[in-house]
């Protein structure tokens, strides 16, 4: 059974710094992709970022080339971590976790809230 919890999600002003971290265990083999989605209040769930367990990363086009998000993993931790910096009132939302099995299967973590205040 795979479980992924994620944790480091809260408030913060804009102009502000989170960095949120997911555990993976279970059976999630030794090649996967995981990912970072979000959801804002009233839209539909979006992607934010997604690494290789090789470290290849790829970026949304809302987050890409500004510099602000830099997703990265430890292997051995089985861990995901989203660095956010200078953070904006519309990154406000739910983010989630997303492990992406060889075998097609995907597992979601439970989310965590982030809010951005103006």
């Amino acid at each position: 059974q795979v479980q992924l919890v994620e944790s480091g999600g809260g408030l913060v002003q804009a102009g502000g710094s989170l960095r949120l971290s997911c555990v993976a265990s279970g059976n999630i083999g030794s090649i996967n992709v995981m990912s970072w989605y979000r959801q804002a209040p009233g839209k539909q769930r979006e992607l934010v970022a997604s690494i290789t367990n090789s470290a290849s990363t790829n970026y949304a086009d809302s987050v890409k080339g500004q510099g602000r998000f830099t997703i990265s993993r430890d292997n051995v931790k089985n861990t995901v971590y989203l660095q956010m910096n200078n953070l904006k009132p519309e990154d406000t939302g739910v983010y989630y976790c997303k492990l992406g099995t060889r075998w097609g299967a995907d597992y979601w973590g439970q989310g965590t809230q982030v809010t951005v205040s103006s």
